[in-house]
């Protein structure tokens, strides 16, 4: 409880200060993309992204072990959304673009990633790392949330809710490949 809970204060004070819009001047990727890491990590974490065929090219090598990508262009995202997280979370990214890509609605990728849990070929973020986003409609009125993965973890098992709180952090999609800790928010 007392590592969830040290977890959990370290994902908060990282938060990303929403930054200035300057920062990513024009159509600048890799200033965009950082907009989401936090301020102290920004400086070494890398970038990444993706073209047409699904490839991953790096525009930025990382020498802190964080990433960030754009995702504004994929399925079911909103027009401003940048996400950071450690290295060896991008199979799960790859794969959950993948499933995006391929599904023709918000519905057909559940069914994928539904499936995919099921078959157990599901990606599976590494314990205890965080994934900073910063969503919205535009730069300047996206808002900083901090998520951290605790694969097949279970409410009783990390001695939280599993319920939302305003109040305190709580687990969300306990026991699947997906379960992780909701930091409160906006």
């Amino acid at each position: 409880m007392r590592r969830i809970l040290l977890l959990a204060c370290t994902a908060l004070l990282a938060l990303p200060a929403l930054p200035a819009v300057a920062e990513a001047q024009g159509d600048d990727a890799v200033a965009k993309a950082l907009l989401a890491a936090p301020t102290r990590a920004r400086d070494d974490a890398g970038v990444v992204a993706w073209i047409d065929d699904g490839s991953r090219v790096v525009l930025k090598e990382s020498s802190n072990g964080m990433v960030c990508w754009d995702q504004s262009s994929w399925p079911s995202q909103r027009p401003f959304s940048v996400r950071c997280s450690a290295e060896a979370n991008l199979p799960r990214v790859e794969q959950n673009r993948a499933f995006l890509m391929e599904a023709g609605s918000a519905e057909d990728a559940r069914a994928l990633f539904d499936a995919a849990e099921a078959d157990g070929s599901r990606e599976v973020s590494q314990f205890g790392t965080n994934y900073y986003s910063l969503q919205g409609n535009d730069a300047d009125n996206a808002f900083p949330h901090v998520t951290i993965s605790t694969p097949h973890a279970t409410g009783e098992s990390l001695g939280l809710p599993n319920r939302p709180s305003a109040a305190t952090a709580w687990v969300m999609n306990e026991g699947t490949s997906g379960a992780h800790i909701m930091i409160p928010g906006r």
